[in-house]
């Protein structure tokens, strides 16, 4: 295997593009949008799949492949008190409304514009 990457289910790939490259600094590697595209930041790429990508067909007993859920990319940041305080300016979504503390460090929940979580961690000094 040569590359790992997260499929995320996406309701609006341009959205979800300029979402992850202009909010959280994720480059840009392929776009194929309306139906997918994918971004890339140190070393995770991440696969947004819109209606119409393969990866969000409805699978065989008919059940659809939606976005949400719990399971999430997890971001390190520096300093994560800033980071909060810029995405609400943006006006990013909070999953979690406060950062919680834990034995490693702390850590918020945001969504992105189709509802996938995306934690931000800071570790512990």
């Amino acid at each position: 295997m040569s590359e790992v990457s997260v499929r995320y289910m996406i309701d609006d790939v341009p959205a979800a593009m300029e979402f992850y490259t202009t909010v959280l600094g994720f480059t840009l590697e392929h776009d194929a949008s309306p139906a997918f595209a994918a971004v890339s930041r140190d070393g995770v790429r991440v696969l947004l799949s819109g209606e119409g990508s393969s990866g969000k067909r409805p699978l065989p007993d008919g059940r659809r492949q939606v976005s949400g859920g719990w399971n999430r990319i997890h971001l390190q940041v520096t300093d994560l008190e800033a980071e909060v305080k810029r995405l609400r300016a943006a006006g990013v979504p909070f999953r979690t409304n406060e950062i919680v503390s834990g034995p490693g460090g702390a850590q918020i929940i945001i969504d992105d514009p189709s509802g996938n979580p995306i934690e931000l961690f800071q570790p512990r000094r």
